[in-house]
């Protein structure tokens, strides 16, 4: 019963450390910026959050199954198809926790005052420089809030885990899917066990992104 719960811990863990860099950049390439087209870019870095799981695991599929373009390369470099395999359900995880990772920077990036950064480029400071040593300190609490809550949507995520991943038990079955199962097969102990540690880790990491915006 613990497996799975092992699995999606990985998962997510994988899933952050994707969706945390991805979304750091683009937010802040996008923050602050006018240009034509850049409403729709961002409807479509968001689109996640509202299309329904289905639909995300069959475009994970179209893109990256074995007859695409991108699918046929995985398969050539790496001799396998990323379809039914941990990297699947990391990827799948990815795309629904990148919104929010993105959201959560663009909002802490565009806070800070723009003549502060300004300042620091008119010391000396290049653009990573003031990136690194001012941008980023200055917005930390909205990137850690992003963090949190991105760790805990890969942690849930359940239906574009199954369709572009499967359900292989210590392979690609997370908690989620595990949950499913278990009550599909009528055994409610198992499903309320791993109900509740996925609750209570759920309550942790909001209540820890709850602490960060209170101060």
């Amino acid at each position: 019963m613990v497996n799975p719960i092992i699995l999606s811990i990985q998962t997510a863990a994988i899933a952050l450390a994707l969706a945390f860099p991805c979304g750091v950049l683009l937010a802040k390439t996008m923050a602050g910026k006018r240009f034509r087209g850049k409403t729709a870019l961002e409807t479509l870095f968001l689109l996640p959050v509202v299309l329904p799981p289905t639909v995300v695991g069959f475009l994970l599929i179209i893109l990256f199954g074995k007859h695409s373009p991108v699918g046929s390369m995985i398969e050539w470099v790496f001799g396998n198809s990323i379809m039914f395999t941990p990297w699947a359900a990391a990827l799948a995880s990815t795309v629904v926790a990148f919104p929010l990772m993105y959201q959560s920077a663009k909002a802490g990036f565009e806070s800070i005052n723009p003549e502060i950064e300004e300042a620091a480029r008119m010391d000396g400071a290049g653009t990573w420089r003031t990136f690194l040593h001012i941008t980023l300190p200055l917005s930390s609490t909205a990137l850690v809030t992003g963090a949190i809550l991105s760790f805990a949507r890969a942690l849930g995520e359940f239906g574009a885990t199954l369709m572009f991943a499967g359900n292989i038990p210590g392979k690609t079955q997370t908690a989620p899917i595990a949950i499913y199962m278990a009550m599909e097969s009528g055994r409610t102990d198992e499903a309320w066990f791993l109900v509740a540690v996925i609750i209570l880790i759920s309550f942790i990491m909001l209540y820890l992104s709850s602490l960060l915006k209170s101060k």
